[in-house]
């Protein structure tokens, strides 16, 4: 196997998310237990749900456990949107007459500055916008 492709493999984006008061020990904790890829951390801030989330890639080789409100999301770089694939898939039922058809294209840039998220069957958007980066 291709070098690139197992450390794509093993590179994930996570997401932690954590209210104004928690944000500095959240990225004294994500710097403490994972090695960060890239060697920054994305804060975002979500003015509708009044909370921080926290993006940064990790070599998951070394993670053996989660800090608590994470979750693992991918990208779209051209629109800065983020999504779980559950999201995904919700959104794709919605845009496609309830049908999941994986070749269906969406419009990113409807989505642009966001998450997608599920809570149950419904798709949720959190816009955001980018707080801060911290070199680590």
């Amino acid at each position: 196997m291709d070098l690139l492709l197992l450390e794509d493999v093993a590179n994930k984006l996570f997401c932690t998310f954590a209210q104004e008061d928690e944000l500095d020990n959240i990225v004294s904790e994500i710097n403490r237990r994972y090695t960060i890829q890239f060697g920054k951390i994305f804060i975002l801030y979500s003015k509708s749900n009044q909370e921080y989330i926290c993006t940064y890639n990790v070599d998951m080789v070394n993670v053996f456990n989660f800090i608590e409100n994470t979750i693992l999301v991918h990208r779209k770089k051209e629109t800065n949107t983020l999504y779980t694939i559950n999201a995904l898939n919700t959104l794709i039922k919605q845009l496609n007459e309830g049908v999941l058809d994986t070749t269906f294209k969406v419009d990113w840039e409807e989505y642009k500055n966001c998450i997608l998220l599920t809570k149950g069957d419904e798709l949720k958007r959190v816009n955001t916008k980018l707080h801060k980066i911290i070199e680590v």
